[in-house]
């Protein structure tokens, strides 16, 4: 299995960007996905997860991004995404997307946030 995330860049304190992940193996649908970041300097740290289909695609969240971000999973085109709103300074960082269920990481996607 291969994770492919793309969609990070740089944006504006305030604004917004859309990361999403591609997976290519055959049971996306039934696999726990999760999204982590690892800010400069700083250890990686849990984003986001969602659950797959069996459990209805329940979403958790870090505190310090509730209201903020939002994880969503398209099952028909094997993606997952990370929807970032009203971004922060220290939301820089680089973003992984996570297989829970086989411990697989994407190579991670560059989220910059200038002030």
């Amino acid at each position: 299995v291969q994770l492919q995330a793309s969609g990070g860049g740089l944006v504006q304190a305030g604004g917004s960007l859309r990361l999403s992940c591609t997976h290519s193996g055959s049971q996306f649908s039934l696999n726990s996905m999760a999204w982590y970041r690892q800010p400069p300097g700083a250890q990686r740290e849990f984003v986001a997860g969602i659950s797959g289909i069996l459990s209805a695609g329940m979403t958790r969240y870090a505190d310090f991004v509730k209201d903020r971000f939002t994880i969503s999973r398209d099952n028909a085109r094997n993606t997952v995404y990370l929807q970032l709103n009203s971004v922060k300074s220290e939301d820089t960082a680089v973003y992984y997307c996570v297989d829970m269920a086989l411990s697989v990481w994407g190579q991670g996607t560059l989220v910059t946030v200038s002030s």
